[in-house]
């Protein structure tokens, strides 16, 4: 069984690893994280356990 995923919009996604929302949008378009939908304002939402661990995989402390 897996996790449940913790789905947030990219400013709290970027707020919580200490980035710019432009760079969690960034990681989108590059195919490093997965966009999981949008919410009602517009904004993409991605999984923070997703962003979690491609900073893990890049090497990038948080």
């Amino acid at each position: 069984m897996s996790p449940t995923p913790f789905i947030c919009d990219t400013v709290a996604a970027a707020h919580y690893v200490r980035v710019t929302p432009a760079a969690v949008r960034q990681w989108i378009r590059r195919g490093h994280v997965q966009r999981t939908g949008y919410d009602r304002a517009g904004r993409a939402l991605v999984d923070l356990r997703e962003v979690r661990a491609y900073l893990t995989r890049r090497g990038t402390p948080e």
